[in-house]
């Protein structure tokens, strides 16, 4: 319900501010597809040097009864743009929210042998650079860094194990990487 209302403020400040716009850009994040993780991001002119950013990630994917990479994550951020949007660098601040259920993979022993089911939420800052390869077409790489709150239940790999123990985490560290696709709709 949470992540439903979420979802519902999001595409309500996106119809307002796409109507004023000048320049919207569609974007796709190559890391995430490169883990197969289907994302797409938004991002519309709010100002002379000021833009924002709404991408989403969803992956549904299962690859057994012990390994999974489920998650929905939105990130959206403010960027101010050091001369002009969609060129150059840029800092941002962002938000994040996800939900998760992780397990049976990864080279660390808890991950392996065990599922994680929660979700997450925080902030953080970000720098980035936009290069222009075409007119329309750009690249974009961006870093950040920033709070995050977890809460989640902790499970033994396996259909149908009982819950091991519910458990909340604060972490400080790497919220973005990203290297995207730009195309501007204009």
């Amino acid at each position: 319900m949470q992540t439903q209302k979420l979802i519902l403020v999001l595409i309500a400040v996106l119809s307002c501010a796409v109507t004023s716009a000048q320049k919207i850009a569609l974007k796709n994040n190559l890391l995430m597809d490169a883990m197969a993780s289907p994302n797409l991001s938004l991002e519309f002119k709010a100002g002379t040097r000021m833009t924002i950013d709404i991408p989403a990630s969803l992956n549904l994917w299962s690859f057994s009864d012990t390994k999974k990479f489920k998650h929905f994550a939105v990130q959206p951020e403010v960027r101010w743009w050091l001369c002009q949007p969609f060129t150059g660098h840029f800092w941002g601040v962002h938000a994040h929210y996800a939900s998760y259920n992780v397990g049976g993979i990864g080279p660390f022993k808890t991950i392996k042998d065990n599922r994680y089911e929660g979700w997450l939420t925080g902030a953080g800052v970000s720098y980035g650079y936009n290069w222009i390869l075409a007119p329309r077409w750009s690249i974009e790489a961006t870093v950040g860094v920033g709070y995050a709150y977890l809460s989640y239940d902790k499970y033994p790999c396996g259909k149908c194990q009982p819950l091991t123990r519910h458990r909340t985490k604060h972490y400080f560290g790497p919220t973005k990487f990203a290297l995207t696709l730009v195309f501007l709709l204009k």
